[in-house]
């Protein structure tokens, strides 16, 4: 049996991350990090011994804060289990999980990385996690805070888990959630990291807040908060998917990062219902075939960021309200945005990455740039560089339109490949000063063309009550973007300012 969640006409099939009914509960009825009964290094060591059989519940002990500070590492944790801080349904206190005590050393600096002399965030690693689930299947956490170690919780090479409502805090050096499929030595494995779900959990200033990396794919990531603030050494990304295919991250909230959420070749990935605001870069995207879709960006420094790369790329952008974007946020930590010269609008082509010569930012922790590997974008060192993502698919234009209570009207054209067929979408914005970046607040709807022989379209766009907003004499700025039959959208066309008759 499946779980099934429905959004935006997409149906997302999602394997159950349950965890059957303990036959026993394990009861965590003290804080010390020892062997003895009701240690929390106790509970796990006797679940892993007979997986499925237990619960464990860690109770309040004395008066909160309730914190829990390991020695040493926690033994990795074999499913199905559930392991659960009870405070949080009683009064909404968490069970602390505290890595303080083992992962010192100076700042992110105590959190190498598996190359040595690299450290922090944005570099492989999988040091000084807390809670590890590896090579297994059915663990299910709650009610918790996991705070201060590299990685918060580590799911390795594990599938069908289930976090939520817990409090993912201060961990510095990998994310504050890594779901991964490594195997150890960089390499993706596939099929070993699927059907985790995430979900409305609350990470607070990690230097990422969560990855799917390495062949992590069929994925949850669901009503959770990922947030940065100015304690944060390293506001890098929300979620980072490196190499992780088909996962769905939904209805999520991302604020103050370099990137709310950064793909790196990935694919297939649809990220919907969710809203960026005050990050350098709301969206951050390569890869192909990924789907952002009815999200909300708005206050951030550049709306969508799409990344060139080697090969063709079309990933689709449809029915976002972008807006209120094209704020000075210099933020660059593996992403984002610092350089002066790159536009601060709605949708952008060609923002560098770290991968790319050009980028300037923090790469990672003891990362150095080598010259002998430099990617660069076109047009520079034509032609060994990479073109532009989405095929360069130019934005339509947008030629004339009448806007009266009753209707709004518009005409435009545009260009691209012979005989094929073109979804423009429309979008209206509030009265905008002149000169001002082209966004899309509000979609009015949308209309397909279809080009000729030399690559011509025109089409026309007519609705009834399409902008309920207004009054006579208001105004307001219409943009539209055009999707090609490969799913390649384009960046936001010029404004075209009506007056409402």
């Amino acid at each position: 049996m499946v779980a099934a969640f429905g959004l935006l006409g997409s149906l997302v099939l999602v394997a159950p991350a349950l965890a059957a009914p303990a036959a026993d509960v394990l009861a965590v009825t003290h804080y010390s990090d020892d062997d003895a009964q009701g240690s929390l290094r106790w509970a796990i060591e006797t679940a892993n011994r007979n997986p499925g059989h237990y619960r464990i519940e860690i109770e309040a002990v004395g008066k909160p804060p309730y914190v829990i500070r390991p020695q040493s590492p926690l033994p990795e944790i074999k499913g199905p289990v559930q392991i659960v801080g009870l405070p949080r349904d009683r009064d909404g206190a968490y069970i602390a999980i505290d890595g303080s005590a083992y992962v010192v050393g100076d700042g992110v600096k105590a959190c190498p990385g598996a190359v040595p002399g690299q450290y922090g965030t944005n570099v492989r690693t999988m040091t000084s996690p807390g809670l590890v689930l590896r090579d297994t299947e059915g663990v299910e956490l709650s009610g918790l805070e996991i705070r201060n170690f590299c990685i918060g919780v580590l799911i390795n090479r594990a599938s069908g888990n289930y976090l939520h409502d817990n409090r993912i805090v201060g961990n510095r050096g990998g994310s504050g959630v890594m779901l991964t499929g490594d195997d150890g030595h960089g390499k993706p494995t596939a099929t070993t990291t699927v059907h985790n779900r995430i979900e409305r959990n609350e990470f607070l200033d990690n230097g990422d807040g969560l990855e799917l990396t390495r062949g992590a794919a069929f994925n949850l990531v669901a009503e959770n908060r990922f947030v940065s603030t100015d304690a944060n050494p390293e506001p890098s990304q929300g979620i980072e998917i490196l190499w992780g295919n088909d996962n769905f991250v939904l209805r999520n909230l991302f604020e103050h990062y370099s990137d709310g959420l950064q793909i790196n070749w990935g694919n297939r990935n649809t990220i919907a219902a969710n809203t960026f605001t005050g990050n350098a870069v709301g969206v951050n995207v390569s890869g192909d075939g990924n789907i952002v879709d009815g999200n909300t960006i708005t206050g951030n420094s550049i709306g969508i960021g799409v990344r060139p790369e080697a090969q063709h790329t079309s990933n689709r952008f449809t029915k976002n309200a972008i807006y209120g974007n094209g704020l000075k946020i210099n933020r660059c930590f593996a992403g984002g945005v610092c350089d002066p010269s790159i536009p601060r609008v709605g949708i952008l082509f060609g923002l560098p990455g770290l991968e790319h010569w050009v980028f300037k930012g923090n790469r990672g922790g003891g990362v150095v740039a080598d010259p002998a590997k430099a990617i660069y974008i076109c047009p520079d060192h034509a032609p060994n560089c990479q073109p532009m993502p989405n095929g360069g698919i130019a934005p339509p234009q947008l030629d004339a339109g009448h806007w009266t209570s009753q209707r709004l009207q518009l005409s435009g054209h545009l260009r691209g490949a012979a005989h094929r067929r073109f979804h423009v979408e429309l979008f209206a914005n509030r009265p905008v000063p002149a000169g001002a970046i082209a966004e899309g607040e509000m979609y009015l709807g949308s209309v397909d063309a279809y080009s000729d022989a030399q690559g011509r379209a025109r089409f026309e766009f007519d609705a009834d009550n399409a902008h309920p907003l207004g009054t006579a004499g208001d105004a307001i700025a219409v943009t539209a973007t055009v999707t090609a039959s490969d799913g390649a959208t384009s960046e936001f066309s010029s404004a075209l300012t009506l007056h409402r008759q």
